[in-house]
């Protein structure tokens, strides 16, 4: 087991929340001429052809043979909720902007963290109870602006924010799902086995073909998504096993910034490509909130312990 060394395991965790703020922009300029399915088995494909060869090279393969019959159907319900969450992802970023996107998904841990406690029967602490209450708090100041819309209208904007909560929901299938798994088998084995269900199941969807399309940007950005894939779960599988679990999540929650903050940056070097991202004051304080909130759940104990 991995020695445990907080600054190694912050440099990783922050380089997962870089990485993952990213890639909604990435993935916006993919979707330009690619869909969804294509562009997620495309991120799959080269996902297991890398973890493959870098556990092939460490002799840590998965033995499938372990499986069993009920990890066998474990293991597609956790295939099947990741490869519903990056199809879901990209769906909806063709309504709507990365920064959108990305602060919805912070529902996924906090959605996680009451299907924990209703499944497996893990109690819930104070400091979860009033980050879910900021967290909900940060969403209404995030959508201020556009509240109406959401609850009175199906447009385009609310299928958009529709599809991005399934995106967190199916999240949480896999998660629970590996969560289990991890009786058995370490996180970059289950990933492996997981990614090559997932490239599997979506090839029947995809139409590589559509990467002929591509302008030298879009298939930059295509580039960019598959190394993502790897690099950011690399470094969060690597960032869990040389730091707390709770520390490392309230690092992550860090990406929806890390989006804002690249989506502004981009609109200002490439304004044809990137659209700034369209908050007003309150909307900015929501991010915040949204962000403080989640992570307020992963180490508020720790803070009202010194208190």
């Amino acid at each position: 087991m991995p020695q445990q060394n907080p600054a190694l395991g912050m440099s990783l965790a922050l380089i997962t929340a870089v990485f993952w703020g990213a890639l909604p922009i990435a993935m916006k300029q993919a979707v330009e001429v690619m869909d969804p399915f294509t562009i997620v088995w495309y991120r799959f494909l080269t996902a297991s052809i890398g973890l493959g060869l870098w556990l092939g090279f460490r002799r840590q393969l998965p033995a499938v043979s372990r499986l069993g019959g009920l990890g066998a159907v474990i293991l597609l319900i956790a295939s099947i909720g990741l490869a519903g969450n990056f199809v879901l992802f990209n769906s909806a970023l063709e309504y709507l902007n990365p920064p959108v996107v990305q602060v919805i998904i912070q529902l996924a841990p906090v959605m996680l963290l009451l299907a924990s406690a209703w499944l497996f029967k893990e109690s819930l602490g104070r400091h979860q109870i009033l980050g879910v209450v900021g967290l909900l708090t940060g969403l209404l100041l995030f959508f201020n602006e556009r509240l109406l819309e959401l609850f009175t209208s199906l447009s385009s904007y609310t299928t958009g924010v529709l599809l991005a909560v399934m995106a967190a929901l199916v999240w949480v299938v896999y998660a629970l799902a590996q969560k289990r798994m991890l009786r058995q088998y370490n996180s970059p084995q289950i990933l492996l086995m997981i990614y090559m269900i997932c490239a599997i199941m979506l090839t029947p969807a995809a139409s590589p073909e559509q990467i002929l399309l591509m302008d030298t940007r879009q298939l930059g950005m295509l580039l960019f998504c598959c190394i993502n894939t790897l690099v950011g779960y690399g470094a969060f599988a690597e960032a869990m096993a040389r730091w707390q679990a709770s520390q490392v999540s309230a690092v992550i929650t860090l990406a929806p910034l890390f989006t804002i903050v690249f989506v502004d940056l981009a609109s200002l070097v490439w304004p044809a490509y990137v659209v700034p991202a369209e908050l007003n004051g309150l909307g900015y304080l929501g991010a915040c909130v949204v962000v403080g909130s989640a992570m307020f759940s992963a180490i508020g104990h720790r803070l009202m312990r010194r208190r």
